[in-house]
């Protein structure tokens, strides 16, 4: 398959209704099978979209956790041999006004995860919004008290890892740095490298052996954020 031909596309911070989803997007070759989840009554808000070349054997929306569903942050479309998640996880917010509700959300996402686990493997694609390791920003010592760095979000993706789930990156390139998928719009942050690997490919411990490759596509313009490609044979 072609680079951007893929088969399924996860998207996440769509700030779209279902309604409002561009014409372009609606007519992408190859992708006719589309899920979209958007905040309820919140226009320009979180939301997440989900679209596919093969029409998924059931797709759906949330983690059953009536204080996030609302945010339409998550949607699941369950294949022959796997589950494909796409995510977009809470943000602790500026001065971590929201860091309780985020650990909320990471606890219950977790638990949705396991008993999709339980059933076939999981391959979850999105903003997770935390830099887990000091590798994975660029200024982890200034970030320590900063929404996606501190050390409890940081603690709830440990405990998804412990949980039987890899960070297929972080697994094939061990010691990559500057391998960042984030960066702001200010000064210049994404000229000079400046960023933060807050967007994950994470997978089953099982389907390691179908895990190919996952590239982060820096290169690729559009979004303070850039795309990861999760390549799996299954």
């Amino acid at each position: 398959v072609p680079e951007g031909a893929p088969d399924v596309l996860c998207l996440q911070e769509t700030k779209c209704a279902v309604s409002a989803v561009p014409a372009e997007l609606r007519a992408l070759p190859g992708l006719p099978h589309q899920f979209w989840s958007s905040a309820k009554d919140r226009p320009g808000y979180s939301g997440v979209g989900l679209l596919a070349r093969t029409e998924p054997l059931e797709v759906t929306y949330g983690i059953g956790d009536p204080e996030h569903d609302v945010d339409g942050r998550v949607v699941t479309a369950e294949f022959p041999s796997l589950f494909v998640v796409s995510a977009y996880v809470p943000n602790a917010g500026r001065g971590l006004v929201r860091l309780e509700p985020r650990l909320r959300f990471d606890a219950a996402f977790l638990r949705f995860l396991q008993g999709l686990d339980a059933r076939k493997p999981v391959l979850l694609c999105g903003d997770l919004n935390v830099a887990h390791a000091e590798i994975d920003l660029c200024h982890p010592r200034a970030n320590r008290a900063s929404a996606g760095f501190t050390p409890q979000e940081r603690q709830g993706f440990s405990r998804l890892l412990e949980a039987g789930f890899v960070d297929s990156f972080r697994h094939l390139y061990p010691e990559a740095r500057g391998a960042f998928t984030f960066w702001t719009y200010l000064g210049g942050a994404r000229a000079r490298n400046v960023g933060w690997r807050l967007d994950y490919a994470v997978v089953s411990r099982r389907l390691l052996g179908a895990l190919c490759d996952c590239k982060i596509r820096s290169a690729a313009q559009g979004s303070d954020h850039c795309p990861v490609t999760a390549l799996l044979a299954v």
